[in-house]
């Protein structure tokens, strides 16, 4: 099973700026599990999204210093 983390955790892991996740999720663009106000993700799901937007060239986004 693979295990879910909650936005900071993805951002932290990812090097992402959590608003900007927050937003692509709450678009629909990158997978996540709405329970009640908290967003949870598989982060291995979302770098799949991400990769592909960016080969795709439907993705924009700068890596958190």
């Amino acid at each position: 099973m693979d295990t879910l983390t909650n936005l900071a955790g993805l951002a932290s892991q990812l090097r992402l700026p959590g608003a900007w996740l927050r937003s692509q999720a709450l678009a629909g663009n990158i997978p996540c599990l709405k329970v009640g106000r908290k967003l949870l993700f598989n982060p291995g799901a979302v770098e799949k999204t991400l990769a592909v937007r960016a080969a795709t060239g439907r993705l924009e986004v700068r890596r958190a210093e």
